[in-house]
Parts: C-alpha cells; sequence; structure tokens
C-alpha cells in the first residue's frame, strides 16, 4: 500500500471517511458472542484434553493425532485472552481481566504482565527507536532496542557494524530452527516463570500467582491421573500451540513489505496498516486462530473483539490494500532477517552484504 494512498484515504474528504469512523462501529463488544465463544473454546478444549488421556490406554499415535486440535483450541483461549488484555472481550474491564487470568493459566502466561509488555508492543511497532529487549544478545546489539515483545530486527546499516562474533549470535537468533523450534518452549514455559526487572508490583504478582496456581494444578492433576500420563498430554498440545503462535507473531510484522521508521517519522496509522499483515488462512485455521490474521485490523484498533475483525476488514477499500500474506507466501519470510532502509523493505543476509 503507498504512502500517498494512506494520506489520502486520512485527509478530511467527503468522499471517503477517516479510518477512525470505519472502526468505530465494531469497538463494542457483544455480551452473547462473548459468551459463545467462550463456550465453543472452554469446552472442546477440555473434552479433547480428555479423551486424549484416554486414549493413551489405547495408542499414544492416537494422543498424538488429537494434540493438532487441542493446540488449536490452546491458540483461540489465547486470543481471547489477548482481547481481555485490550479490553475487548467485555464492557466490564473486571471481567475481561478475570477471564484473561483464567486464560493465561492454560496458556502458561502471567496475565497482567504479558498484558502490560503486549501493550508496549502495540505502542511502537515498526518503530526503529523503541525495539525489543535482547535479553540474549550482546550488550553492544541491545543499544537498539527496549522491550516490546518483538523478535529484534536489526536494520542493514547496524548489523554491518557489528563484530564478526556479534553477527554470529544474531544469525543464530534469526535462526528458523531456533526462533520456531527452541523459542516457544522456552518462552513459554521458562521465561514466563520470571519477572521482567521492568515490570511493576502488579505484573510480579502476576507472575507470582500464575506460577503458584500452574504448580498446584500440576500437582493435583499429576497425583491424580500420574505425572507421567500429564506430561505425555500436555506436553504436545503446549509444545505445537506455542510454535503456532510465535509463528502467528512473527509472520503478522515481519515479511517483505513491512514498515519500520525511526520516531521522527513513525506514524501509528502507518505502522498498523502497512506493518501488520493481513495473514489469509483457510477458514478453520482462521476459527482457530480467532481471525488474528487480520492483524492491520487489530493494531488499528485493538478494542476490536476478535470477532469483529473480518467485519471491519470489508469495511474499507484502505483495509483491503494491507499486505496479504497466504500460508506458501509466508514461507519467503522465514529467510528475511533485516530491514533495508534505503530500498525500504526486508531482506536476507545476502542484502546485509556491501554492494561492490
Amino acid at each position: 500500500m503507498s504512502t500517498t494512498h494512506l494520506d489520502s484515504f486520512n485527509a478530511d474528504s467527503p468522499k471517503e471517511p477517516r479510518w477512525q469512523e470505519l472502526v468505530a462501529p465494531y469497538r463494542t463488544p457483544a455480551l452473547g458472542r462473548s459468551l459463545w465463544q467462550i463456550a465453543n473454546t472452554f469446552v472442546p478444549f477440555l473434552v479433547i484434553w480428555y479423551v486424549m488421556y484416554l486414549s493413551l490406554d489405547l495408542s499414544y499415535l492416537l494422543t498424538l493425532a488429537l494434540s493438532p486440535v487441542a493446540a488449536g483450541l490452546m491458540i483461540r483461549l489465547f486470543i481471547i485472552q489477548h482481547d481481555c488484555g485490550h479490553g475487548a472481550f467485555f464492557k466490564s474491564q473486571k471481567a475481561s481481566d478475570l477471564l484473561g487470568s483464567i486464560c493465561g493459566i492454560i496458556s502458561f502466561t502471567p496475565y497482567y504482565h504479558w498484558r502490560h509488555f503486549h501493550a508496549i508492543h502495540h505502542a511502537t511497532v515498526g518503530n526503529l527507536n523503541r525495539r525489543v529487549d535482547g535479553e540474549l544478545l550482546p550488550l553492544t546489539i541491545k543499544k537498539y532496542t527496549q522491550n516490546n515483545g518483538d523478535v529484534l530486527t536489526l536494520t542493514v546499516k547496524e548489523y554491518q557494524q557489528l563484530a564478526g562474533w556479534e553477527k554470529v549470535v544474531y544469525h543464530f537468533y534469526r535462526n528458523p530452527f531456533f526462533l520456531f523450534l527452541v523459542v516457544p518452549m522456552l518462552l513459554f514455559v521458562v521465561l514466563n516463570r520470571f519477572c521482567n526487572p521492568k515490570a511493576t508490583r502488579r505484573e510480579r504478582h502476576s507472575v507470582y500467582w500464575s506460577n503458584l496456581v500452574l504448580l498446584s494444578l500440576i500437582l493435583l492433576l499429576g497425583f491424580t491421573i500420574g505425572f507421567g500420563p500429564l506430561l505425555l498430554v500436555e506436553l504436545p498440545i503446549l509444545f505445537l500451540s506455542s510454535i503456532i503462535g510465535v509463528w502467528l507473531f512473527y509472520i503478522q510484522h515481519q515479511f517483505e513489505e513491512t514498515s519500520w521508521l525511526p520516531q521522527k517519522k513513525w506514524d501509528f496509522a502507518k505502522a498498523s496498516l502497512e506493518g501488520s499483515s493481513y495473514y489469509k488462512l483457510p477458514g478453520v485455521f482462521q476459527w482457530f486462530t480467532g481471525n488474528i490474521g487480520f492483524h492491520h485490523i487489530h493494531h488499528l484498533n485493538p478494542r476490536i473483539p476478535n470477532y469483529y475483525l473480518q467485519k471491519c476488514h470489508r469495511a474499507g477499500a484502505l483495509f483491503a490494500q494491507s499486505s496479504t500474506i497466504t500460508f506458501i507466501g509466508g514461507m519467503k519470510s522465514l529467510y528475511l532477517r533485516l530491514w533495508d532502509e534505503e530500498q525500504q523493505k526486508m531482506v536476507g543476509f545476502k542484502g546485509a552484504k556491501p554492494s561492490a
């Protein structure tokens, strides 16, 4: 989508309403739809989990065959938690926080702690001066970062200025096998058990209470059905859902025609519509992922409930012009590691080589 089109769309014009007017009708959650989504997500998840446990007596292959369905439902639970964190699921924030905290236990994500840093992500996405805190990276790389939950992305110039060993670290960090096979479980099982140094008291308590409740549930289920069966059922679900979750977050911002700008040029609407993708998925996958593929709409106004995102997407011609990515097309993004400020697009490491 061109900047010219975005600018003209936002201009006061009798022919084209402002984007704020287009999203306004979709910001109010519908209690009936929210309750129905709770029912058609929580109940199937608990049923599938129990069936997986029963299937252990028949064949573990059957258990594993059921795990993708359970993982998909866990993703859907996380989307409900996500909406609660934005105050988009119920009109009552207290009700949203209660439900979000429950979902956070199931998804191994301390609700208030996650909500705070996810809000920073929304306020800073696509801003080159406010990037993720690279806890696993050298101090010389961390100078480019702040904590907003993103995958760290360096510009070509920044990469070229790194020392040789720092480039090796960045290569390893951006390697797809590390990002999608190691990081997901590391994030949800290990890192989510600790507080960020910048966390507030409520966010720290969110981590402590989440850990306590999780430990209590693990002990209760372990002594009831056995720790072995518990691990055999839960680990495949958590492994698959964490990978899918990280992939969704990655693909919605890490694509060739995304947008990264320095603070002085950064614009909220541009970052939302051009820096977030429309991840076009088949209907069944769209259902399991709670319409989060309409990520450009979500970033434009995070208070829109997930069940209204598709309708809002169809409300204006501007929304349809955001970058559309299919599952197959998204595979290309695995090899895009750097932001080229001259070309204004993501490139691979080969694009970082000095021109002859």
